[in-house]
């Protein structure tokens, strides 16, 4: 058996192998780090499958078979970056370099200090087992395709019933050494404006679709701005994140589009955020005469709220107490994995933990601390020998 010590130094071996390995969605996806992970963990004795989710991009998912009676643990970890990007100072975005404590590269905090981190964790289990420890509870490791952009792979978790209502399911996103057991929602539109081109001497000929527009974003952001707050998740935001409209500065513009991001906290749902965008459009209307304006949901995912009485949530409490890391718990401000599977099927044990701090995510000199690494690997293998293999 490999000491502790030296598991938290493949942790961090690991972590730098699977930055060098371009994932980036859009980009080279998940292709070569998929098959990395799946040879990895065939040397391992357990079971090992690999299901196609879209064209060269697959799901993985690895087996310590345990007491059916208990609901398995699963370590969920997306294997996809964001794209490299433009920016790098300290690093190249596929360097790994280790520079004053950090590793630097694009994934090194979301997530692959955290997927190195569960990998090396569910080996420490696999060995137990093998060298006869019989498992009381099922271990899970499940890398997923597409969670920076649709989150298809862990959609196909749930399709294919690698993951159910039951499950213990722990993601690795970069957490600032808290517990993130909750999320706001996540409704995305689509609206676009339509006015009437005229020559911009004679406006009034007329219709402006972007004047319209501007008046419905005013609204939509006053409306978001009075939502109640929660005492956990805070407030709901809106963001207008891409925009497009207008034909030449000298031409009134007949039309205009904007994709709308909100982020809901309870009671605010997708209900609700739709008469607000009813209603700021009705509003508008009367502000910029003749606009016709329309509009479609393009996604829609449910604030998921904390449960104190959560089985997971009492076991990694105690991994991290028992570790000496912080067992603070917060909320997770993104979304994630964990909390499509905790709004589609009401599982109310998925959370995040991992190293790193996830304002560095997606930016330019992405890095995460070494001593994060090591803390994490330490409470993943703390809680799976825990809940694993209890007497």
């Amino acid at each position: 058996m490999i000491s502790l010590n030296q598991y938290q130094k493949d942790a961090i071996e690991l972590t730098k192998e699977l930055v060098r390995i371009d994932s980036s969605d859009p980009g080279n996806y998940e292709g070569e780090i998929g098959n990395y992970i799946y040879n990895w963990l065939s040397k391992l004795q357990v079971p090992v499958i690999k299901k196609e989710v879209l064209p060269g991009r697959f799901n993985v998912l690895a087996k310590i078979e345990g007491n059916d009676d208990q609901p398995p643990l699963v370590y969920m970890c997306h294997m996809d970056t964001v794209m490299l990007g433009d920016g790098w100072t300290k690093a190249d975005p596929l360097s790994a370099d280790e520079k004053d404590g950090r590793i630097y590269g694009r994934g090194a905090c979301d997530m692959k200090s955290g997927l190195a981190c569960a990998l090396t964790a569910f080996r420490r289990a696999a060995e137990l087992s093998a060298k006869g420890k019989k498992p009381n509870r099922t271990f899970v490791f499940i890398g997923t395709v597409d969670e920076e952009d649709f989150m298809r792979g862990g959609e196909a978790a749930i399709d294919d019933r690698w993951v159910d209502k039951d499950c213990w399911i722990l993601d690795t996103e970069p957490t600032d050494n808290r517990i993130e057991v909750a999320h706001k929602g996540r409704t995305w539109f689509e609206l676009t404006v339509q006015g009437i081109t005229a020559h911009a001497s004679t406006p009034w000929k007329g219709v402006d679709a972007i004047a319209g527009m501007a008046e419905i974003i005013s609204n939509i952001r006053r409306r978001i701005e009075r939502c109640p707050k929660h005492k956990d998740l805070g407030i709901s935001t809106v963001t207008f994140g891409q925009i497009e409209g207008g034909y030449r500065p000298y031409v009134v513009p007949d039309s205009c589009r904007v994709w709308i991001d909100m982020r809901l906290v309870p009671p605010t749902d997708t209900d609700a955020a739709v008469s607000i965008v009813e209603e700021s459009v009705k509003e508008a209307a009367f502000q910029v005469e003749g606009i016709e304006a329309s509009w479609k949901i393009t996604g829609d995912r449910p604030y998921i709220e904390k449960d104190e009485n959560s089985g997971l949530l009492h076991a990694l409490k105690g991994a991290c107490k028992e570790t000496g890391a912080s067992s603070e718990v917060s909320f997770f401000p993104g979304y994630s994995d964990t909390a499509v599977i905790a709004g589609k099927l009401n599982n109310h044990n998925c959370m995040s933990y991992g190293p790193g701090e996830l304002e560095l995510a997606h930016k330019p000199d992405e890095s995460v601390p070494v001593r994060d690494i090591e803390r994490c690997e330490e409470v993943y293998w703390t809680l799976a020998r825990n809940v694993v293999f209890s007497d």
